[in-house]
């Protein structure tokens, strides 16, 4: 059975209106990304204890930290970026998540910066491997990993139980790659986690998941085959894309969860 879970903030900047609408389509999951138009790396304790106690209340769960690491230039400088790494793996601990969403940085040339995309992202692991928690990758345009062949670089050369792959199918759509051909077929032994949006690759255009160029229903059929049981994170973006944070609002994220559910249940895929 797999687990429902999504980026509130797309709904709203207020925790009750997130959790209010998660409520209303039962799903008993949060992406944590941010709340009061704030980053969750940005929230200070008294707001991030705020936030777990009402979790806490409303039996909602947090399946991953939604930070933005790894979303700066290659050439930032690193020593002075790694608190911000401990952070968040000190956020996963308090909101008992054993997952923080990362991306392996903008670089200027794919081939010179390489090496040193590897270094930092092979040190963001380690902290997390001795935090007891797991990096997962997202796939994203103009980052190293944007492509699936740059994604199966970074999970070779970074070879830890403690690192996994996010498959964000409209993200690799945004990058002119038919998803489930190019990119599940070479990623799947990696891919731990799933991010859920569609795009329309003609027209640049974010859709509901099964109506764009995602290829959902090849990869329902490989998932239930594989018997997957892990999240699916809806990322509506239906409203607004931004390069930190989308935006659907509670009726189209609503629409979003209908959509997510029926090719679930057209793939026979049980889902709570």
């Amino acid at each position: 059975m797999v687990k429902l879970s999504g980026f509130a903030d797309e709904i709203s900047p207020d925790l009750n209106v997130q959790l209010d609408t998660l409520d209303s389509l039962d799903i008993r999951y949060l992406e944590f990304r941010g709340v009061w138009d704030k980053n969750v790396l940005s929230l200070d304790d008294e707001e991030l204890a705020k936030v777990k106690k009402e979790l806490d209340r409303r039996g909602i769960g947090v399946s991953a930290i939604g930070s933005p690491l790894g979303k700066v230039p290659i050439d930032s400088d690193f020593e002075t970026y790694k608190p911000l790494v401990q952070h968040a793996i000190d956020v996963a601990h308090r909101m008992e998540t054993p997952y923080i969403r990362i991306f392996s940085f903008y670089v200027n040339d794919l081939d010179e910066d390489r090496d040193e995309v590897m270094r930092r992202m092979q040190a963001m692991v380690d902290m997390a491997a001795a935090g007891g928690v797991t990096m997962l990758h997202e796939n994203e345009d103009r980052i190293y990993g944007e492509l699936p062949e740059r994604c199966l670089d970074l999970h070779k050369t970074i070879a830890n139980e403690h690192f996994g792959a996010i498959y964000d199918a409209s993200n690799f759509v945004t990058s002119g790659v038919h998803p489930f051909d190019e990119a599940y077929r070479l990623l799947a032994p990696y891919i731990q986690y799933f991010h859920v949006k569609d795009q329309i690759m003609s027209e640049r255009r974010i859709v509901p998941a099964g109506e764009g160029d995602g290829q959902y229903p090849e990869l329902l059929a490989a998932l239930k085959k594989r018997g997957y049981e892990g999240f699916f994170s809806l990322e509506p973006h239906l409203q607004k894309a931004g390069q930190f944070q989308g935006f659907s609002g509670p009726e189209l994220f609503s629409t979003a969860a209908r959509a997510l559910r029926l090719l679930l249940d057209e793939a026979g895929i049980p889902w709570e």
